[in-house]
């Protein structure tokens, strides 16, 4: 396992509340969700450096992760990580495809990072236990066909300082001390 994958995972375990099967590290230190959040940011402004990156010649499907802020706040923390879940499996489908597609040293790498800190969320959220039970795949998330490179970096920033930052928030309004 990478070092960064293995860092993530020690430190969502390390934070669990005893009695609960959630993630309390993020949910609870908000300088965990912002480290994340700066990652985001800074693998987006890498690939962007990247020296002539082509466009994708089969376009990979990308989950729109705008919401509503107001529609957000009335769902249950469960509705919430299924969708996020969904958006992630779809993340990490396009970042597979596009790995295929892209021959560049720069763009593959930061590609494969993408794919790692994206499967660490996706394996962290669907292994801790939830009270309606486990994460089951057949989600069918809004989506959008791109062939910009830049557009997956801008999808999982966009997921990560949205959706699960005001999910994170919204948990630690139950788990918190």
């Amino acid at each position: 396992m990478e070092l960064n994958r293995l860092l993530l995972l020690t430190s969502f375990l390390l934070h669990v509340k005893e009695g609960h099967a959630r993630p309390m590290g993020p949910v609870c230190d908000n300088r965990l969700i912002q480290k994340y959040i700066g990652e985001a940011k800074d693998m987006e402004k890498r690939v962007s450096e990247c020296q002539a990156l082509p466009a994708l010649s089969c376009p990979v499907v990308l989950p729109l992760v705008d919401f509503n802020m107001r529609q957000w706040k009335n769902k249950s923390d469960e509705i919430k990580r299924r969708e996020i879940l969904c958006n992630l499996v779809l993340l990490v489908g396009a970042v597979t495809e596009a790995r295929g597609q892209v021959s560049q040293e720069c763009g593959a790498g930061q590609l494969s990072q993408l794919y790692r800190h994206a499967s660490s969320f996706l394996l962290l959220l669907q292994t801790f236990g939830w009270e309606e039970g486990p994460w089951e795949p057949g989600c069918s998330p809004r989506s959008i066909e791109q062939t910009q490179v830049t557009e997956i970096f801008l999808t999982y920033r966009q997921l990560v300082q949205g959706k699960l930052r005001f999910f994170f928030h919204s948990l630690a309004k139950d788990s918190c001390d």
